[in-house]
Formats: C-alpha cells, sequence, structure tokens
C-alpha cells in the first residue's frame, strides 16, 4: 500500500527517428487526406467502368387511364416494370475509363509526395529538436563553468589583483551563457509540442536519440539528376495528371463515334388501362431485349467542350514541363547547396577543434600559474561559438540533403533504410 501511494514520476522515454516517423504518418491528418483522395479518385474509376455491368431498376406505374393509355414520365402505365441496360461498345467512354485509371495514378503519386513532406517535417523537426538538447546540455556545462569563473574574479578583485572590470566581463560572459540557454531551451520546447502534435505523443514524453538519424546515401552525380528527378512524387503527379487530360480530350473526340448498348425491359400490363380496348390483342406479360444504336452527327455543343478539353490537356502538359524543369533546377541547386555545406562543416569542425585545443592548452597554462585567469573566458566563450557554429552547420547540411532526397524520391527508402 505504501508502495502504491508513492508519487509516480514519468520520465522522458528515447525516441528515435524511425519510430517518429512512423507515428507521425499514422497520425497525420494530411496522410488522412492523401488517403481519402486517393479512395475517391479510385471510386470514380469504378464509377465510369461499372457501366459495362447491367443496371437495373424495378419499380411501377400505376394509374387509372381514361381513353387511350398515356405514358407516365415516358414509361407505360403498369403493375410491375423491369429495365436494364448497360453499355457494349463506347468509344468515348473506353477513353474516360483510361484517363480515371491514369488519375489514380496521379493520385498515389501525389500522397505519396504529401506522405514526403510528413516525413521531412518529422525528421527535420526531431535533428533540430536533437540539435537544441545538445546545446542545452553544453550551455549548462558552461553555464557552472562559467559562475565560477565568476566566483573566482570576484575574489581576485577583492584581492585587488584584478581591476573590477574584469569581473563586469565575467558576469557579461555568465549573462550571455543564461541568454543562449534561455532561448534553447524555448526552441526545444517549441519543437518537442510540434513533434507531439505529428506524432500523437505527449510532447514531456518526448527525447530523441541522436545517433537514429540513418546515414545519408551518396551525393548523386550531376548526369543522374535528370534520371532521378523523374522519381519525384510531383513531378510523377503532374506527368500523370497531363495524361489523364490528354485521354479526356481524346473521349470527348470520340463522343462522335457509334455506341451500342444493351438493353432490356418487362412490363406487367392491366386492363384497367385500356390496353384490352385500343390494342386488337392484349397480353399481360410483356418483355423487349436488345441492342440500341446510336450515331452521333450534329452536335455542335459537344464540337466545343472537346476544343476545351483540348486546351485542357495542352495547358496539363505545359505544367508538366514547368513542374519538371522546377524540380531540376532545384535539385541541382541543392546539390551545389549540400557541397558548400559539406565544405563549410569541415572548417567548422577543425575551427571548433583548434578551439577545444586553444582552450585544454590555456587551462593548463592557468593551473601551472603561468597564465592569466581572465583569458580563460575568452577561450571558453570563442570554444562555445564555435561549437555552436558547428551544430548550426551540420543541421543546415541534414536540412539540404533531406531536401535533395525528397526531390530525387528517395526519402521515404531513406528513413526505412533502403528496405
Amino acid at each position: 500500500m505504501l508502495a502504491c501511494l508513492l508519487p509516480v514520476t514519468l520520465s522522458a522515454e528515447p525516441l528515435p527517428l524511425k519510430r517518429a516517423v512512423e507515428l507521425a504518418l499514422s497520425h497525420s491528418t494530411t496522410s488522412a487526406i492523401a488517403a481519402a483522395d486517393e479512395q475517391r479518385v479510385f471510386a470514380a474509376y469504378r464509377e465510369l467502368r461499372n457501366n459495362y455491368i447491367p443496371q437495373g431498376t424495378i419499380g411501377s406505374g400505376l394509374g387509372k387511364s381514361w381513353g387511350f393509355p398515356l405514358s407516365l414520365e415516358g414509361a407505360a402505365p403498369s403493375l410491375v416494370n423491369f429495365n436494364a441496360s448497360s453499355a457494349l461498345y463506347n468509344p468515348s467512354l473506353r477513353e474516360a475509363i483510361r484517363a480515371a485509371r491514369v488519375d489514380t495514378q496521379a493520385t498515389a503519386a501525389q500522397s505519396k509526395d504529401q506522405r514526403n513532406q510528413v516525413i521531412q517535417d518529422t525528421v527535420l523537426s526531431y535533428a533540430s529538436l536533437s540539435r537544441w538538447e545538445q546545446r542545452i546540455g553544453r550551455l549548462q556545462d558552461e553555464q557552472a563553468a562559467a559562475m565560477k569563473l565568476e566566483e573566482a574574479m570576484a575574489e581576485r578583485v577583492k584581492e585587488g589583483v584584478d581591476s573590477p572590470v574584469e569581473r563586469t566581463k565575467a558576469r557579461l560572459a555568465a549573462a550571455r551563457l543564461h541568454l543562449r540557454l534561455t532561448e534553447a531551451q524555448g526552441s526545444a520546447d517549441v519543437l518537442r509540442e510540434h513533434l507531439a502534435r505529428l506524432t500523437g505523443l505527449q510532447a514531456a514524453s518526448i527525447e530523441t536519440v541522436s545517433d537514429s538519424l540513418p546515414p545519408f546515401p551518396a551525393l548523386p552525380l550531376e548526369e543522374d539528376l535528370h534520371s532521378k528527378v523523374d522519381s519525384n512524387p510531383a513531378v510523377e503527379s503532374a506527368v500523370q495528371h497531363a495524361r489523364a487530360q490528354y485521354l479526356r480530350a481524346k473521349a470527348e473526340h470520340r463522343a462522335f463515334w457509334p455506341t451500342f448498348d444493351f438493353a432490356t425491359q418487362y412490363a406487367r400490363l392491366t386492363t384497367y388501362n385500356n390496353y384490352d380496348l385500343f390494342f386488337k390483342t392484349f397480353e399481360p406479360n410483356n418483355a423487349t431485349i436488345g441492342v440500341v444504336i446510336r450515331f452521333p452527327f450534329l452536335n455542335f455543343s459537344q464540337k466545343e467542350r472537346a476544343k476545351g478539353a483540348d486546351a485542357d490537356a495542352s495547358k496539363a502538359k505545359k505544367q508538366a514541363e514547368a513542374a519538371k524543369n522546377q524540380a531540376s533546377e532545384e535539385t541541382l541547386k541543392l546539390q551545389r547547396t549540400v557541397r558548400q555545406l559539406e565544405a563549410a562543416q569541415e572548417v567548422a569542425q577543425l575551427e571548433y577543434e583548434v578551439a577545444e585545443s586553444s582552450l585544454d592548452a590555456l587551462q593548463t597554462r592557468v593551473d601551472a600559474g603561468t597564465a592569466p585567469l581572465r583569458d580563460l573566458g575568452d577561450a571558453r566563450t570563442q570554444a562555445n561559438e564555435r561549437f555552436l557554429a558547428l551544430q548550426d552547420t551540420k543541421y543546415d547540411l541534414q536540412q539540404a540533403r533531406v531536401s535533395l532526397m525528397r526531390s530525387t524520391g528517395e526519402l521515404e527508402n531513406w528513413i526505412h533504410g533502403g528496405n
């Protein structure tokens, strides 16, 4: 009973990147909307395809007749009436079905692009949160060291070894670290809340695993960029949409072709509709089965509709070309950016190593009493600035690599380890 009364402390559990992406994809409203769009487009395709399956209706045209039995809404008055019809040969419908099938492929590519957007958002938010968590740990250690240095400078000023301005400088360095630590904690809280909304987890339970990011693939060569751009879901969706518009225009033009439809009808007629008075013979059970043939030859409205469909197809084709050109330019730009950031990361890494080495050497000299204590604060500040610059450069490189993989259609395979 005492154990049950003890307060339970909920600690954050490590959340690997792959698990975060899986939760985001299953919880994301963007993915749900894309799935609904896929379902809607596939239903439209099946609606057109099912025109080849006979559609039957059964009903009744009950009513009293005075004089000749006139029709009720185009059908003869009857006790029971059954109708069935389906398409047999319809070139326009056939092209429309092909267009709807291509639309399903375009929507599937668009859904994949939406999934990649969710993955990119999750990966970058995760990487940024990991950066801020590492920065918080570093800044907390630096703040503790700065407070010790400030206390030491206060003693030296009190003993008259250093001037009061040196103590003020130490306090300024500690205040700057406190400001950076506050900014880092605020940014981490915002990113943690954003990841919570993406994954459906509690914000307080999210803790990143810095080494859970998969290694990035080799940078694609320039001659391979054009072939990889074709794998971009956004480009693929635009190309498939242009093909669907072409097939719709083709369907509008084939509306002038002959059509053959199957049709059948059964009716149970009654004597109170005067059929026995106005027809030579009366048969209560009547049925008709056959093929309805139509030869369109004069339809100016359909002709203009076909011209409008041609214009839509031409527009969609140009939009697909524009999307591919834009993706090619962005991919080339991202590749160049990645190369520049790789060089910048190497420079930042070396500068950080030099600053750390200088700090260690100065610490040794201060401990030996051969270097002034005030120089130690400046060296710590410089090393800390180099560490922050290295972190920012690493994140910029990660952001560029993720964007490049999305542009080349490799993002989802990368996050799942190439499976």
